[in-house]
């Protein structure tokens, strides 16, 4: 089995992620040391490097790792950044962050996922982040910190001006924008203290985040 997911790793790297524009060696080397099977339930871990969302609790999904690995080389995070990630999820992505930032906070709705987290994140000795548990979905203790990164796991089904607003001048804003079936990946840019800059990275799909704001619809 172990051999396996060691080719499946392989594999993954090499034909979704690299044809996926993810050069960044950092990137790659990170995607081969954790291994992702440990950040899944016993039941998934036969789609752990698979190039599907796979199912969470609560509703929720983990992103395909293209979609991952993309997010992570856009944000092209420094060792000494603070960074904020909105949906800890499996705890997956979170482990890439810490790896590469100074700090992590993640936040998530779900209690249950914080715990898992934890323990995962504490098998590969990652102790640089701080879990809390909350509503985000509307932006984080925006008049407390700021941040020089910010990672959204779940889409937003309309772009607000919240999360930009928790960016330190140079920051960037990983966040996926739209609804089903096609939404857009965007990085937003904080250049000045009153100037954002947004770059459209790809198309996706991915579940929004729980409690989202959507668009109103006109009723005739």
């Amino acid at each position: 089995m172990m051999m396996e997911l060691a080719q499946a790793r392989f594999n993954m790297i090499e034909q979704q992620i690299r044809p996926w524009d993810v050069l960044d060696q950092r990137v790659l080397d990170l995607l081969d040391m954790l291994h992702r099977e440990n950040f899944v339930s016993d039941s998934n871990k036969s789609l752990a490097y698979a190039d599907v969302s796979i199912t969470l609790d609560h509703g929720e999904v983990m992103m395909p790792p293209k979609v991952e690995a993309r997010l992570v080389q856009a944000l092209n995070i420094k060792d000494n950044e603070q960074v904020l990630e909105i949906g800890t999820g499996s705890g997956y992505v979170t482990a890439m962050l810490a790896k590469m930032a100074t700090h992590v906070t993640s936040v998530d709705i779900h209690e249950d996922f914080l715990a898992q987290a934890k323990s995962r994140l504490e098998a590969y000795d990652i102790s640089n982040v701080t879990l809390e548990h909350g509503d985000a979905s509307n932006g984080w203790k925006t008049d407390e910190a700021t941040y020089d990164v910010i990672a959204i796991t779940g889409s937003l089904p309309q772009y607000i001006d919240a999360f930009q607003k928790s960016l330190n001048v140079g920051g960037r804003l990983f966040v996926i924008v739209g609804q089903a079936p096609i939404m857009e990946a965007l990085l937003v840019t904080r250049v000045t203290m009153g100037e954002w800059v947004k770059q459209s990275l790809f198309e996706t799909d991915l579940a929004p985040l729980q409690n989202a704001s959507t668009p109103s619809r006109f009723v005739f």
